[in-house]
């Protein structure tokens, strides 16, 4: 099996669609569809010097954490740059 045929699970965090539910259908769309290629081996770009992962598309932002011994991206936020730059400056990590 190569890295593309390798699946990761995506667990969703309670909370994580706080603006993604508000979005245009074709956002979420957009979304859902790099949710599916989530779930391939790709690696995100690390969130700074934190626990986080990011993921873009077009305008959009997922963060998220891996969890690579539970083969799972527990995903904890959806957003435009505004709400992920608001989301993640109440972060300490």
């Amino acid at each position: 099996m190569n890295s593309l045929e390798a699946k990761w699970k995506l667990e969703f965090k309670p909370g994580w669609d706080e603006y993604f539910k508000d979005f245009d259908k074709s956002v979420q769309q957009r979304i859902l569809k790099k949710f599916e290629q989530m779930k391939l081996l790709l690696k995100g770009r690390g969130l700074h010097s934190s626990k986080y992962m990011v993921e873009e598309t077009g305008g959009y932002r997922i963060a998220y954490i891996e969890d690579k011994a539970a083969g799972a991206k527990r995903i904890h936020f959806v957003g435009n740059h505004k709400q992920y730059v608001r989301w993640y400056g109440g972060k300490s990590e």
